[in-house]
């Protein structure tokens, strides 16, 4: 608070300040994730659902209701990506989206509640860079606030601290501190994502995000 560098994107900025690389990227990524559907992983039964849902390419991000989304500091697109493929690719998560997807030329608060109402886990990527960039400890706040305010995104956000210029616990802010983060480099890694990425929760989450878009354009029918 009160500090005079230029270059610090606060939150409520008029407009979500996006670099020009991270236009190139999110169009290419977006494109890839319209495209995957919903190939659902099963993890309470181990087993694929029979009839996956699929989307056309040419939906924006309000038509899916993906499985997470990665909140990340501006400088750690790059990162951001290799674990959002990671959890796609390794371990049938998907789809996901990375923050970066979001679409450009929109007021920040406006995309990051419909990333956090979107998807059903927000994975919050603890870097060195995260300490770094104002709004990204602003929106760990406001998801950490949603999932205590909304009984279905209960226990919904999730650390992570990457193997790659992970934050250490001791330079982690208290709130997010408590919270049990998955870490990248543990030999316990990929159970703790199985175990935490349910399909029963996400059908949950999916159902209350499905009513709430057919309440919406009631109202506006009605209106």
């Amino acid at each position: 608070m009160g500090s005079s560098n230029s270059k610090i994107k606060f939150p409520f900025s008029p407009r979500n300040s996006v670099k020009d690389h991270y236009r190139s990227v999110e169009q290419k990524v977006f494109n890839q994730n319209s495209a995957l559907g919903d190939l659902s992983l099963d993890t309470d039964t181990n087993s694929h659902t029979d009839t996956p849902e699929t989307y056309s390419s040419d939906e924006d991000t309000g038509g899916i209701f993906y499985r997470f989304v990665i909140l990340h500091a501006e400088d750690d697109i790059d990162e951001a990506v290799r674990v959002q493929e990671l959890l796609q690719n390794e371990f049938c998560i998907k789809p996901g989206i990375i923050f970066a997807e979001m679409p450009s030329g929109r007021h920040l608060l406006e995309n990051l509640q419909d990333a956090m109402n979107g998807s059903a886990w927000t994975i919050i990527l603890l870097t060195e860079n995260f300490l770094s960039e104002h709004c990204c400890e602003f929106q760990a706040y406001a998801c950490l606030f949603s999932s205590l305010t909304k009984p279905h995104k209960s226990n919904t956000v999730i650390p992570l601290r990457p193997r790659n210029t992970s934050l250490p616990l001791e330079r982690t802010p208290l709130v997010l501190g408590a919270l049990n983060a998955l870490q990248e480099d543990s030999p316990g890694f990929a159970v703790q994502v199985k175990k935490i990425f349910q399909e029963s929760s996400y059908r949950q989450q999916q159902a209350v995000w499905k009513n709430k878009k057919k309440e919406d354009v009631q109202e506006l029918l009605e209106w």
